[in-house]
């Protein structure tokens, strides 16, 4: 690389530092403002709440609004390069406008990657941090949030069994009105039915009270009663409670084999998690693109200055945002295809990238 890269890159990266550093402050300061009473309700003291919910609640600020800073240092160090006439100088040497733009693919490459790197280990882990928190002091008093107590659950254990429970509370981890069917050919071959169920944590296996066996034959039906009966499910109590914070904390590797396990079960309702998993891929294809619409828009030198270039970006970032959230909307409570709406912003504002581009001076 050449002087002119390097001397981009690193304005470039530089100001994307600081940006994400400021907005942190900002961001925790406020947090910290709104959860004041849960602090002291918890009782720890100021180191305990900054290794135990802020070294979560940082990483989680970072991955959500890495896009943003990345577009914001863009706009900013490429403006301030237009306003002193950098950039014009940089062109009128015979540097054409495809070389000059050639560090900011560098830096969104870079930046991007280390997104990539975070968004697969490092931000599910900080998020897992920052929700044990949340479930432990803040949360506790929301059951829609921390689904202690689910009416009813239904799941298939294997491919031609399938289990329903009936008031389980994940604190207790017991149940009432468990019943497992087998299926063959459409019929029922096997029905177990039990008053209430516990998780045996000797075992490992569920134990279940007053139990009515039936198996069904062709020549009739044979009933068994137990007074108690230990079984093994193709389910744990980790995956009976309904953790709303659980896409959020799980790794790509575990968001991964978590999907296809629920697949195989028949779970309804993964999209939720399918979008999660393709975003961690698309918001990285995202800075990459913000970076090169930042370039283009703010190279540009105009009679506002930074100030209009500043209040374009900030337009634009807000467009893709909404584009964002529509899409999500779209697919978790309608059928939209998790994967055109995590890739659907990329695809709109790669035309928006390429139209600037061509209409942008050479």
């Amino acid at each position: 690389m050449k002087k002119l890269d390097w001397y981009i890159i690193k304005k470039l990266l530089v100001t994307f530092f600081f940006s994400m550093l400021l907005f942190t402050l900002i961001t925790v300061a406020v947090d910290s403002s709104e959860h004041t009473e849960s602090f002291v309700r918890s009782g720890l003291t100021s180191l305990q709440i900054l290794t135990e919910y802020y070294s979560g609640f940082v990483p989680y600020i970072w991955g959500l609004l890495f896009p943003l800073f990345v577009f914001i240092a863009v706009i900013y160090s490429t403006s301030r390069m237009a306003v002193r006439s950098e950039i014009i100088a940089i062109l009128t040497a015979g540097t054409s406008f495809n070389r000059f733009l050639r560090p900011y693919f560098i830096g969104g490459v870079i930046l991007a990657t280390i997104l990539f790197a975070a968004n697969r280990q490092i931000i599910p882990r900080g998020n897992e941090i920052r929700s044990n928190f949340q479930v432990k002091y803040i949360d506790k008093t929301d059951l829609t949030r921390i689904n202690i107590y689910q009416d009813t659950y239904y799941r298939r254990a294997d491919s031609n069994s399938y289990v329903g429970i009936k008031y389980y509370d994940s604190t207790q981890k017991t149940a009432n009105g468990f019943f497992l069917d087998r299926i063959q050919d459409n019929k029922i071959i096997y029905n177990l039915r039990a008053e209430s169920m516990r998780w045996d944590t000797a075992k490992k296996n569920w134990l279940l009270t007053n139990v009515v066996e039936r198996i069904v034959k062709p020549d009739g039906e044979k009933i068994k009663n137990y007074p108690t009966y230990n079984i093994n499910l193709n389910i744990k109590p980790d995956d009976l409670r309904q953790d709303y914070y659980l896409k959020d904390k799980l790794t790509t590797h575990q968001l991964k084999k978590f999907i296809q396990l629920e697949e195989l079960r028949g779970t309804e309702g993964l999209n939720t998690f399918k979008v999660e998993l393709y975003r961690r891929t698309a918001t990285p294809v995202s800075v990459l693109l913000l970076t090169l619409i930042g370039a283009v828009i703010a190279s540009r030198k105009t009679r506002g200055g930074s100030g209009l270039h500043i209040a374009m970006g900030f337009i634009i970032a807000s467009l893709f945002i909404l584009t964002d959230r529509f899409s999500t909307t779209f697919s978790v409570k309608g059928n939209f295809p998790p994967f055109i709406a995590a890739w659907l912003p990329n695809f709109i504002f790669a035309i928006v990238a390429l139209w600037l581009y061509k209409r942008s001076p050479k």
